[in-house]
């Protein structure tokens, strides 16, 4: 089976060879591109088998094997050519093409398509170096380039006349319609109008494939006139969104861990270049595409944007952080570069120095910082509903994520810089309740004086009272009013009764206050209205069971007894005084483990433990436990 030559050139450059290998051979990188391994097709203990992803093919010097990666496959796994072709094709995402008489037309075509362009990019460079193309060299060597960078990059001059590179390519054996079909030339649609150049009077650029062969070209008029850049048209050649500026040189400066950068105009990739960085590419005249981010991602992980520092500019950023957004997968992102206003790489490497770009770059941003200034720059905030609205829209974008790992990610990143931007007021009970800072205050060690009290808070079951004295409040909500602030105070170890606690406390608000203890035990329990708020209030909060366990808890802890002059407030106070006894710990248990951190012997150590027993009984006593 026949396949077009396009596109194996295709497939053999969406695959890399050291990975496919790589999967059944174990590779170190030599340098740059070129890999070394044992030998997969004979025995030895000395590498000899080499890999080159630049030139595409393997090489054994021991058994003299060798071949691509179409090659490779069948070797190793015994396919026939077209199987080979057919595997390849579907990991890299290709349709794999039947080669049709009009396939192998389409191809043959393609290549005499690239032979007319090729013959229009030595024209241009010819017309740069003659008298007609001076306007452009000096353009060009005023921006700062060598001719050794014009040569290079194979810069030149498409002259002011309706026909000129027309005339040089029909000598060079072209059709007018080939000539058409590369988008080098215009065939006006009214009948007896003769075709023109499509490029006149522009400093020309020539674009390469992957493999660094001319396809089309980009032309910046030198005077007056519109557009300032001219790009050729969709051709079978050339197709816009699927290439990228000096992509050809980037998937080779890859290979040298370069950093891949994306800037915006051709002057810009070619100063980045100058400056050190052949990893830069540019988009062709379009807002950055997902075919284009693909090609990227291929070359690194997380390419950089560097575009220029102005309102155009961060349009263009964001455009292609929003287009990036969809296509996001596990190590894969874009970082941005942020210019100052007014610059570009351009005039920034020519005015300050590649060092300039060379700082920059190291401060690259991540791709979440511009998603989330998408939807938050220049929002206000200061009410509830804007705050409300822009939660809302952060949400959504990220939401556009199609990787669930990756959207999860970005869902908890997004709520920590809501909660931060927009924290919630702090209650003005928790505020007095805050202990003042003490400088220098670390948790202290493990024999250290106050530790055991501590701990022993930790090793009592002190939930039992915790949950006692609060379902009390849920059981008679009226004493909220009078013992609020000591509710507030109350210390209690276990993280859900401090939420508990918390809902209680925020609960005052729901409740209609002054009404006095006495009237509260007249009634012989709460107001059925106070009591149904509440309950929704904690049921709301997802602390139903939790608050229904406390209140269950008080009616067995706490009871009416007309001896007892303060009913459930007096009895409260009481529980709530032995607890924080037996938080904070008596001053004979201070001075157990005062004389336990200074001589840690035998007697102090049963002193100690003696008294931390004690404790324990007098909860188990306490009516509490």
């Amino acid at each position: 089976m026949a396949f077009p030559p396009g596109f194996l050139d295709e497939l053999r450059a969406r695959i890399s060879l050291s990975d496919v290998i790589g999967r059944k051979v174990a590779l170190k990188r030599r340098s740059g591109a070129e890999f070394a391994g044992l030998c997969p097709f004979h025995n030895e203990k000395t590498p000899s088998f080499t890999v080159n992803d630049k030139k595409g093919f393997f090489y054994c010097f021991g058994c003299h094997e060798k071949g691509d990666v179409v090659g490779f496959v069948m070797k190793t796994e015994g396919l026939s050519f077209p199987e080979a072709v057919e595997k390849l094709a579907r990991e890299a995402g290709l349709e794999v093409p039947r080669a049709t008489p009009g396939e192998r037309e389409r191809a043959e075509r393609a290549s005499s398509l690239q032979e007319i362009v090729e013959h229009a990019a030595r024209w241009f460079q010819k017309q740069l170096r003659l008298p007609i193309g001076r306007s452009a060299l000096d353009y060009l060597r005023g921006r700062g380039l060598s001719d050794e960078t014009i040569d290079d990059f194979r810069l030149g001059f498409a002259p002011d006349s309706r026909d000129g590179l027309l005339a040089a390519l029909k000598r060079e054996g072209a059709t007018l319609d080939k000539i058409v079909e590369a988008g080098l030339a215009i065939q006006p649609e009214d009948a007896g109008r003769e075709a023109y150049d499509r490029f006149r009077g522009r400093a020309m650029f020539t674009i390469n494939d992957r493999r660094g062969r001319a396809i089309a070209f980009g032309g910046r008029v030198m005077g007056a006139g519109e557009p300032k850049y001219l790009n050729s048209p969709e051709t079978p050649l050339f197709h816009k969104g699927g290439n990228l500026y000096c992509l050809d040189r980037a998937r080779l400066a890859a290979t040298k861990d370069q950093p891949v950068i994306v800037a915006e105009g051709y002057m810009d990739v070619i100063a980045l270049h100058g400056a050190g960085y052949t990893g830069a590419v540019a988009p062709l005249g379009t807002a950055l595409t997902e075919g284009q981010l693909g090609e990227l991602w291929k070359l690194a992980d997380e390419p950089i944007l560097c575009f220029d520092g102005d309102n155009a500019g961060r349009r263009a950023a964001q455009r292609a952080a929003g287009r990036a957004l969809p296509l996001l997968r596990p190590g894969k992102s874009l970082r941005f570069v942020s210019l100052p206003s007014g610059e570009d790489p351009d005039s920034l490497i020519r005015g300050r120095g590649a060092a300039a770009i060379g700082r920059l770059l190291e401060l690259a941003r991540p791709l979440a910082d511009v998603v989330w200034e998408l939807e938050t720059e220049g929002q206000p905030a200061d009410t509830p509903e804007r705050r409300a609205r822009m939660r809302r829209a952060v949400g959504r974008r990220v939401a556009e994520i199609a990787d669930p790992v990756v959207r999860e990610y970005y869902k908890r990143d997004m709520g920590q810089r809501l909660a931060k931007a927009h924290p919630a007021p702090t209650p003005a009970w928790q505020r007095d309740a805050r202990r003042p800072f003490r400088p220098g205050l670390q948790d202290p060690a493990p024999f250290s004086a106050g530790a055991a009290a501590r701990r022993s808070s930790a090793d009592l079951d002190t939930s039992r009272q915790e949950r006692a004295l609060l379902g009390a409040m849920i059981e008679r909500p009226t004493l909220l009013h009078t013992l609020a602030e000591e509710l507030a105070h109350l210390p209690i170890a276990h993280e859900e009764l401090q939420r508990l606690r918390s809902a209680l406390l925020d609960a005052l608000s729901l409740a209609p206050s002054g009404i006095e203890p006495a009237a509260e035990e007249a009634m012989a329990g709460e107001g059925p209205l106070e009591s149904q708020l509440i309950a929704e209030h904690l049921q709301r909060n997802g602390l139903g069971r939790l608050a229904d366990a406390a209140r269950a808890k008080a009616r067995e802890v706490f009871h009416d007894d007309p001896k007892e002059p303060d009913g459930w407030v007096g009895q409260w106070r009481r529980a709530a005084q032995h607890l924080a006894h037996l938080t904070i710990g008596p001053e004979e248990l201070r001075q157990a483990e005062q004389a336990l951190a200074e001589d840690m012997n035998e007697e102090n150590l049963q002193r100690l433990q003696a008294i931390l027993d004690r404790m324990r009984r007098e909860t188990l006593e306490s009516g509490t436990g």
